[in-house]
């Protein structure tokens, strides 16, 4: 792997640790949507985020030579489907070849997090993973390759390492080795809200790699998302770095409508939204209409994140929460990035 030459690998008295990490979600401003390389997790177009500092997962490693497999608990439960522990292993694998050792692990994890909702719990998952798991194998390494090697569990994991405002380059190398995150401002520069606004917290039918993959498989509109996506993202750099809050809720609700068109043309179609999804987003619209800046975008689930100025946090979380079919209001502001909690017990 081409990670491997940027890792350095610690004495073997501190090999082996049971290290713990914590990482939190974020939300795609210009969002992710599309592989070129499905095994390596690489995007068709960069993307910017945003991290948050209400949802995260902490996640607990230990390689012991007592383990005939690799053993994952979530939330305090064995996981024993068979595909979700082919997907961990895999991923383990990744930092067993670059550490050059065989031992299975143990993995603890508690997410704080609605699974499978638009709420990111597999980048903050992934984040936590990768970076418990290679303190623990006894590797040190920097963030960005951190990012590179959390990239290949989900891609939007490699922007959880960071905290703040966040770009995911694209890369265009086959091996992916310039395919990484890199924060662009930190957390305490720009303190705007983002209102996690959760309507359905049911599992969603389409999960977001299956229904990546079959909207660039099949959607005719999926070009006409490549060709402008690039312009928005530099919108939104300019915006994040003028700290011009209209310019960004702009383009970032464009681009997210634009990413949901694009399942439209799939085949078979599918959406991610719901009715409830829709009433938020004209809710979001009339605020706008009455004077109050505020702008929605949507990750592949039916749950809507509302960005506002903190000045006006109060009065749209009030209006959102007088929507029958809103369950809940999460308020959020940028969050930080990959915290080490113990390294040994």
């Amino acid at each position: 792997m081409v990670v491997s030459v940027r890792s350095k690998r610690l004495d073997k008295e501190v090999a082996f640790l049971k290290a713990t990490a914590k990482a939190y979600t974020n939300i795609a401003l210009i969002k992710y949507w599309g592989k070129r390389d499905d095994r390596l997790f690489l995007p068709t177009n960069s993307s910017v985020s945003l991290t948050l500092d209400r949802f995260y997962t902490e996640t607990s490693v230990e390689f012991r030579s007592d383990l005939p497999s690799d053993q994952f608990y979530l939330d305090g439960k064995i996981v024993n489907e068979e595909t979700e522990m082919a997907k961990i292993s895999r991923f383990l694998n990744l930092i067993r070849d670059i550490a050059n050792e065989k031992k299975f692990a143990t993995i603890q994890s508690v997410n704080k997090v609605p699974i499978a909702a638009g709420f990111a719990s597999s980048a903050s998952g992934y984040a936590a993973l990768a970076a418990a798991a290679m303190k623990a194998i006894g590797l040190q390494t920097d963030k960005k390759t951190l990012s590179q090697i959390a990239r290949q569990g989900s891609g939007s994991a490699c922007r959880s390492v960071y905290g703040g405002f966040v770009e995911w380059n694209k890369g265009n190398r086959e091996d992916g080795s310039d395919s990484f995150a890199n924060q662009i401002l930190e957390k305490e520069k720009w303190d705007i809200s983002v209102l996690s606004t959760l309507v359905e917290s049911q599992p969603k039918e389409v999960l977001s790699r299956e229904g990546m993959k079959r909207t660039v498989d099949t959607s005719p509109f999926y070009p006409g998302w490549l060709a402008t996506v690039e312009q928005d993202l530099a919108i939104a750099k300019n915006a994040i770095e003028l700290r011009d809050f209209e310019m960004l809720g702009e383009v970032a609700e464009r681009n997210a409508l634009k990413m949901h068109a694009t399942t439209l043309g799939a085949n078979p179609p599918f959406m991610y939204w719901q009715s409830a999804t829709l009433q938020v987003m004209e809710h979001v619209q009339a605020l706008r209409a009455s004077g109050i800046q505020a702008y929605f975008t949507i990750d592949a689930g039916p749950n809507v994140k509302v960005l506002c100025q903190q000045k006006d946090e109060q009065i749209v979380y009030d209006e959102l929460k007088k929507i029958p079919t809103v369950k809940d209001v999460y308020t959020c502001h940028p969050g930080p990035g990959i915290s080490y909690i113990t390294s040994n017990d």
